[in-house]
């Protein structure tokens, strides 16, 4: 019954999430949140289908999608990702350059545009808040978490926000599908700038369905919190959802 969750290794922060998987697994089996116990968790750096297809659940890290996009296609990764994501429907975390890689189109791309992974309908503003010095931390409130305490300290590096939430495909084509199910905005910060045309906030963390995306790079704190929820969610979507405790 072990759980098998990769970090896509191919650019980006992926020590530190490994790290806080550990330490959300050691707190959710410390507290009895699962009947599982640390050793039936396993956390592994993702660069091979082979390495894939072992996954119950992947998170795709912050770095620089473009740079993710051009060595995911060169290593034949794309393809076996779309499945993973969108036809095996698995849990999938995006974060930053994570989040545009799952979304369905983007925009303010270099020029030529860039491959995605898609599985969020949404269109992404990359870089919103502008260059690396223009990064910066934000105190967020996260309802998602089911909790009323401190606020999540975001940290946004060249982050991208959703800019538009579209309708899928299937949706436009009358066709009824499980990717009707909406886009549920988890998060937002005040919007970053003033050209922003009538907008007060910018979405900053988003789920639907598998698919869950956040700006901001959780990974860079010592909060565990996200990761906790996550692995959580993940546990309670496959065959592991009878040893989590309600």
């Amino acid at each position: 019954m072990a759980l098998t969750v990769g970090v896509l290794a191919l650019q980006g922060g992926v020590i530190e999430h490994l790290s806080l998987l550990r330490k959300a697994a050691d707190y959710l089996t410390s507290t009895g949140a699962t009947q599982l116990k640390s050793n039936d968790f396993e956390f592994i750096e993702v660069r091979t289908k082979e390495q894939l297809s072992r996954c119950d659940a992947l998170i795709i890290p912050g770095g620089e999608s473009t740079t993710m996009g051009i060595v995911a296609a060169r290593l034949g990764l794309l393809e076996p990702l779309r499945q993973f994501v969108k036809v095996e429907n698995k849990p999938v975390w995006g974060t930053c350059a994570g989040l545009v890689m799952l979304a369905e189109t983007a925009s303010a791309t270099k020029q030529g545009g860039q491959e995605l992974v898609g599985g969020l309908d949404v269109r992404v503003l990359r870089n919103r808040f502008g260059t690396q010095i223009d990064s910066f931390v934000a105190d967020l409130k996260l309802p998602f978490l089911g909790e009323e305490e401190t606020p999540f300290r975001g940290v946004f590096i060249r982050a991208p926000v959703v800019e538009e939430i579209m309708a899928s495909q299937e949706a436009a084509e009358g066709v009824k599908s499980k990717s009707e199910d909406p886009v549920e905005v988890l998060a937002t910060v005040p919007a970053g700038k003033a050209e922003k045309a009538a907008a007060s906030e910018d979405i900053v963390a988003v789920r639907q369905r598998n698919v869950f995306g956040t700006s901001f790079h959780p990974e860079l704190t010592q909060d565990i919190r996200i990761h906790v929820w996550w692995l959580k969610q993940v546990l309670n979507a496959g065959r592991h959802q009878d040893l989590v405790s309600r």
